[in-house]
């Protein structure tokens, strides 16, 4: 997370495609490429998954790949940005398509293992403090982010971000090495990938709460898709400096660390839907906020209700899904469903997001993201809670259970 904070895709990613005139939608392809990299493979790699008894082999042969486009970027900056501006662009993209389609293809694998690592009570606190620390790397790397682009050549200035991102994400691998993983306690499932992906519908249709779930999701989706242009509508309408993208990150990552403060212990005693339901709400916030500031000075609060919606998903967007699936084995396919679905809308999302900025102007988009988040936290009062749910009767296979308790 430090490592990440000095690549934000809120601020620094956004703010280095526009160093390189890329245009709105270009902006826009940035989360575009990251989140379908992320969501879409998941649900293809769960029957996998689930077949593996050990995760953590698993995850430490990939991983890798995710953090080689880090190395790439830093060259890209120092090398090609100022030669070849266009060609930058596009290897930007392709390089964060690479690194989010290997984290998404790991996410399964990555989820059980945190399943069968930690309890479900302390699951919201453990992500929580997590990410707490995380983010108090990321505002002193926020501060030195400020100070190089203030100081230094814009390209030079972004390499040397890329490069700490790259070197703090190589320390997480790590840390990742000498993490010990709990034995499954159950066999490894058995179904192979057309039987397991046929399971699919069949598995929506009986578990109609997590359905309304995915909803819910989708619409969160369409709420923040105003949030990838925050910091191109300050530099380019409002006229910040430059360096004011240190500072956006800094006020993000501020905003983080309070939900995360306050979120951990929140989920872990009234349920990850109520954060989720905190997440639905601040995105209402910023999004006013945007529609409705008149300054550069009210207009920063965007970035600190970002970080606060940040805040919530990282700390029950995966957790919550732990809680739908109706046994252990199931973790990672619940998992798969979610991200595979939500992969086209936040694909989509933030490409017709920057081609509605280019036709009718930031205010509609903005205005647009903030009905949305009202729609999204409408959806999540409909569903119910997973933790507080007493039989189940769901599920691949037609499996029943009480409610799961991974350990």
């Amino acid at each position: 997370m430090v490592g990440l904070a000095f690549m934000s895709s809120a601020t620094v990613l956004p703010a280095f495609a526009e160093s390189l005139g890329a245009s709105t939608v270009l902006i826009g392809a940035i989360p575009a490429v990251m989140t379908v990299g992320w969501f879409l493979p998941p649900l293809f790699a769960a029957a996998h998954t689930e077949r593996l008894p050990v995760k953590l082999p698993f995850v430490l042969r990939w991983t890798g790949w995710e953090r080689v486009p880090f190395l790439v970027l830093t060259l890209v900056a120092f090398f090609l940005a100022d030669r070849a501006p266009a060609l930058s662009i596009w290897v930007m993209l392709a390089m964060l398509l690479v690194m989010t389609a290997v984290g998404g293809f790991l996410m399964p694998a990555w989820t059980d293992l945190v399943a069968r690592t930690l309890p479900a009570r302390l699951r919201g606190r453990f992500f929580g403090l997590a990410s707490l620390a995380g983010t108090l790397g990321g505002i002193a790397g926020s501060a030195l982010t400020a100070w190089v682009l203030d100081t230094l050549p814009s390209s030079t200035a972004y390499g040397v971000c890329f490069l700490a991102a790259t070197v703090f994400i190589g320390l997480s691998w790590i840390a990742l090495v000498v993490v010990r993983e709990p034995p499954s306690t159950t066999a490894p499932a058995q179904a192979d990938f057309w039987a397991h992906l046929g399971s699919v519908p069949a598995l929506l249709r009986r578990d109609v709460n997590f359905t309304w779930y995915l909803g819910a999701r989708a619409l969160m989706f369409a709420a923040v898709t105003g949030s990838g242009f925050f910091t191109v509508y300050a530099l380019r309408v409002l006229r910040a400096p430059q360096s004011d993208v240190g500072v956006f990150t800094a006020l993000l990552l501020a905003g983080q660390m309070l939900g995360q403060l306050a979120l951990g212990s929140v989920a872990d005693r009234a349920g990850h839907r109520l954060v989720m339901i905190v997440a639905a709400c601040a995105g209402l916030s910023m999004n006013v906020v945007a529609l409705t500031a008149s300054s550069l000075t009210v207009f920063s609060a965007v970035f600190a209700l970002n970080g606060l919606l940040n805040a919530a998903i990282q700390v029950s967007a995966v957790n919550v899904l732990l809680e739908f699936a109706p046994t252990p084995q199931q973790n990672p396919t619940y998992v798969g469903i979610e991200r595979t679905f939500l992969a086209p809308f936040g694909f989509a999302l933030p490409l017709v997001g920057g081609l509605m900025i280019d036709a009718v102007g930031y205010a509609f988009v903005f205005g647009l993201s903030a009905a949305f988040s009202v729609a999204c936290a409408a959806a999540l009062f409909v569903v119910r809670d997973p933790r507080h749910r007493r039989s189940l009767s769901f599920g691949i296979g037609g499996v029943r259970d009480s409610p799961p308790n991974p350990l």
